[in-house]
């Protein structure tokens, strides 16, 4: 529906199948092994270029959004393709997979001890330096599936580098999933204020 609300307003609206989502064969589906953030997010500067090539958007007005893994997406975007977007909102995203599930995180980046340098270059935490543009972060304080304390962890950084280009919102009775109609429309407008004031001025 956000996407729909977009369009309405004008907003070029592209909502990529990154690589390592499923459905498209082995190589894109291990194209992200011991390095998410990588080809993942290629895919997503490539998009952003291709509408920029091929449908007259405007290159300094970029947006990226994301929740969960696309919320770490919108992460390594702001951080590490800086110069593509202008602006992102990242909702209950990962900062550091070390932090993350490991069931889930040792099948793609094996485990920190094993393989620390896979989780140091996958994790947004470690790129923090590289913020340009004005970043929204927004996160359950119950998240129990990414702790809250990843963001924490991630605002104190951000505090750290002396970056002042970014907000937080905390939603203090969400987990990982919302369920209030009153923070998913706090959310949603926060998300559409974020892109009016970067995106279209």
């Amino acid at each position: 529906m956000f996407h729909n609300l977009l369009v309405d307003n004008g907003y070029v609206v592209l909502d990529i199948d990154y690589r390592g989502s499923a459905g498209y064969g082995r190589d894109w589906r291990t194209g992200i092994y011991r390095h998410m953030g990588g080809k993942d997010l290629s895919d997503q500067v490539d998009g952003a270029n291709f509408l920029v090539e091929n449908y007259g958007v405007d290159s300094d007005k970029i947006g990226i959004y994301g929740g969960s893994y696309g919320g770490f997406i919108t992460l390594m975007g702001m951080f590490n393709a800086p110069d593509t977007f202008s602006a992102g909102a990242a909702i209950r995203s990962v900062g550091d997979w070390a932090a993350y599930n490991h069931p889930y995180t040792a099948h793609i980046l094996n485990t920190p001890v094993e393989d620390s340098l896979a989780y140091k270059r996958s994790s947004p935490i470690y790129f923090a330096e590289g913020l340009k543009g004005k970043l929204l972060i927004l996160h359950g304080m119950v998240d129990d599936n990414v702790h809250f304390q990843d963001m924490v962890r991630l605002s104190q950084r951000l505090i750290e580098l002396g970056k002042e280009n970014w907000e937080m919102a905390v939603y203090p009775v969400e987990r990982h999933g919302f369920v209030e109609p009153s923070s998913w429309t706090d959310e949603y407008k926060r998300i559409f204020k974020l892109f009016q004031e970067t995106l279209t001025e």
